[in-house]
């Protein structure tokens, strides 16, 4: 549950890019999550696939889930982390192939480079994003792009694969304006968190926000990580969800001086445009409008 002061209602409707709703802290509540996501107007959620258990476990998910009008729609990406990189093997590849056939796997990723955190040597995570960048480009997916401190070799690789790839998006996008701007030449969507609600580390990224692009901005949770710092309140064991969203859709508005319910609409038709999700995700759910009218 989440206390009232946490209890929010987008002004549209919105689509929460990227959830980790296979991490452990959902493994008790998942329906309730996605019950309130619904109430607080989330129409579509894509679950992140990162390695070979997130990927079968959010086919699960949306499977279980599937014809569910109540709920938000489902669609998840599929690919590997570059923390997984050394993880990469034919079996890896042969699994990919597999699920990038289905209806429900609406991109390609989660993948890219860290050199944050380098939990895996840079030549393993290059190589693995190498494939994917393949992959896509052979099954004409869009890309779920992480990049942490990695941008010019990111740029390198994006450049050279861009005439072969639909579309990409980088996800929780963090960096600076010379970032920002190698994305945007290449014509990237951008993925914003609720980073930009934390005083600490967002900052930099708010006089940014209003140089993107109307059409390739959108937004997500990244949950049940980077739950915004500025929340009224704070959920129990401070964990992030989607039901969440609208706040950082608040704050997103705020930042480029726009409507809520214009941003919210504007980045759920960037959404679904760029994930092919079907026009059921351009409206609020039921739940969302029966709350509204109480």
């Amino acid at each position: 549950m989440l206390p009232d002061t946490l209890t929010f209602h987008s002004a549209g409707p919105l689509v929460d890019i990227g959830a980790n709703l296979t991490h452990e802290s959902y493994a008790r509540d998942l329906p309730a999550v996605l019950e309130r996501a619904a109430t607080a107007g989330v129409s579509a959620i894509v679950l992140t696939g990162t390695d070979e258990a997130s990927i079968e476990q959010n086919i699960a998910i949306m499977e279980r889930h599937a014809g569910d009008e109540s709920l938000p729609l489902l669609r998840a990406t599929a690919g590997i982390h570059p923390h997984d990189a050394n993880h990469w093997s034919p079996n890896i590849e042969r699994l990919l192939r597999d699920v990038l056939r289905r209806d429900d796997i609406a991109a390609v990723g989660e993948c890219g480079l860290d050199y944050f955190r380098d939990y895996t040597p840079r030549d393993q995570q290059r190589h693995a994003f190498e494939m994917q960048l393949a992959l896509a480009a052979e099954y004409g997916l869009p890309l779920f792009l992480h990049e942490r401190e990695a941008g010019p070799d990111m740029l390198d690789m994006l450049t050279h694969w861009r005439d072969d790839i639909h579309q990409a998006v980088v996800h929780c996008f963090t960096g600076d304006r010379k970032t920002l701007y190698g994305y945007l030449d290449l014509d990237l969507h951008i993925g914003i968190t609720g980073w930009i609600c934390d005083e600490r580390r967002g900052q930099h990224l708010h006089p940014l926000i209003k140089e993107i692009p109307a059409h390739r901005l959108m937004i997500e949770t990244d949950c049940p990580y980077l739950l915004p710092r500025d929340l009224p309140a704070s959920p129990k064991a401070r964990r992030h969800e989607p039901a969440l969203l609208p706040w950082i859709s608040r704050t997103l508005a705020r930042l480029v001086d726009e409507p809520e319910d214009v941003l919210a609409q504007r980045t759920t038709e960037t959404a679904t445009a760029f994930f092919s999700l079907p026009e059921q995700t351009l409206h609020l759910p039921a739940r969302a409008r029966a709350s509204q009218e109480h």
